[in-house]
């Protein structure tokens, strides 16, 4: 199985937030000098999305991969206070590329990508979910906001 994880990891989030964006920015008429502020996105979006990859392997039994998905669903690290950490990594590893390179075409694909990621979740992996794991998912579901992180439960005061 950590086989099939880190071919996962190499396939997924290298080629989306490594590969493409270093080809946009080769071919970018657009882009404009960049900063180095975009290494402070660039290493808190690769730390979550490192620390999502473990919680997959290791609570969910399975990898990161649409083909080879967890077999037990992950509620707790970082999906404690939010559902998609995985995505929001990518979103905040692009955003530290588009500071990084002043790239144009990385803010597109940015924006491109976050749209297909929020239709993806909606139309496809929630209702799998619900499927997959039943009441469990519903639950989780309704207790754990989808993108903007449950830092305070406002319950509790």
């Amino acid at each position: 199985m950590l086989i099939r994880a880190m071919f996962a990891f190499l396939m997924l989030p290298v080629i989306v937030t490594g590969i493409i964006p270093y080809i946009l920015y080769q071919h970018d008429p657009f882009k404009i000098d960049g900063c180095l502020y975009g290494l402070i996105p660039l290493g808190f979006g690769t730390s979550i999305l490192l620390i999502c990859v473990k919680d997959f392997y290791v609570s969910g039994k399975g990898t990161l991969a649409p083909w080879d998905p967890p077999k037990l669903i992950v509620t707790n690290g970082l999906y404690k206070y939010v559902r998609n950490p995985m995505y929001i990594s990518v979103f905040f590893i692009l955003l530290g590329w588009i500071i990084l390179s002043g790239s144009v075409f990385i803010s597109a694909f940015t924006i491109i990508l976050s749209t297909i990621f929020y239709f993806r979740v909606k139309l496809h992996e929630e209702p799998w979910m619900e499927k997959r794991y039943g009441n469990d998912w519903l639950n989780y579901k309704n207790n754990t906001p989808s993108w903007l992180p449950k830092i305070f439960n406002y319950k509790d005061r």
